[in-house]
């Protein structure tokens, strides 16, 4: 526990030595720049974001469309992800779409997406959910493929049906990499969503970035950037936990080691 708490404690020396020394540089050289600000003015302007309540609306417009986009992109995706994997013939009919579809950025759905759903949360589920759906499906696809085949020919003997089956042996044997593909998505999600409110969208924490830009707040544009990295490394810290602890029979000695 102490060796692991003074770790942690030198990771956090060389980001500190960073920011200690851009504020000596502005304090020393004061300049005006509408890119750059000191990191004791990005804090203020971070500050009074969160104390007005701005930042924390604008947290959630990003992260409700991001979450409803994810919950479309992975039922979609993990139901598709099953029909290949267990049925071989959707699995040859479908393979050279797949490979046609997967490579179109998300992003390029944009003015198709604003023609269809027009300005609002809809457009922004639409291309959330195509940039998640893609892990989903081939994550899940590529687990079924590695199940046992003893497993499923043990089920059939035991009289499971399809349903049965995939419920008892299929889903968790893929559990573990269906929740690799959550890991991946979520962060996919909230990088598209934040896109989507720059490009197009006017809303959430994109059209915050936006604002400050146009209106040469580097202060307040730059805190912005820094919640955003904040707010992904927690939720991938928390998934991360959860699927140790989810998973933890699976290690070797059943124990997990927590990051």
């Amino acid at each position: 526990m102490t060796a692991a708490l003074a770790r942690s404690w030198r990771g956090w020396l060389f980001p500190v030595a960073v920011l200690a020394a851009a504020e000596l540089w502005f304090a020393f050289n004061p300049i005006l720049s509408d890119t750059l600000a000191p990191p004791s003015k990005i804090a203020r302007d971070g500050l009074a974001m969160l104390f007005d309540g701005s930042l924390l609306k604008a947290t959630g417009q990003t992260l409700v469309s991001a979450a409803a986009g994810l919950l479309i992109g992975m039922v979609a995706g993990t139901a598709a992800g099953f029909a290949i994997g267990l049925i071989r013939t959707a699995e040859r009919t479908a393979a050279w779409v797949v490979e046609l579809l997967r490579p179109i950025p998300s992003v390029a759905l944009i003015p198709l997406a604003l023609l269809t759903f027009g300005y609002g949360y809809r457009m922004e589920y639409s291309v959330v959910s195509w940039a998640t759906f893609w892990p989903f499906l081939i994550l899940t696809h590529n687990a079924l493929r590695q199940i046992d085949v003893r497993l499923i020919e043990v089920s059939r003997l035991m009289g499971f049906g399809p349903l049965k089956r995939i419920w008892k042996i299929m889903l968790p044997a893929a559990a573990p990499r269906l929740f690799t593909a959550l890991r991946l998505s979520v962060g996919l999600a909230l990088v598209v969503a934040v896109t989507v409110e720059i490009a197009a969208n006017p809303q959430g924490l994109g059209l915050g970035l936006m604002r400050s830009q146009e209106e040469l707040q580097p202060g307040r544009m730059l805190a912005y950037l820094i919640w955003l990295g904040v707010l992904g490394w927690a939720i991938n810290y928390f998934l991360l936990l959860f699927e140790i602890r989810l998973f933890a029979h699976r290690t070797p000695h059943g124990g997990s080691t927590a990051p």
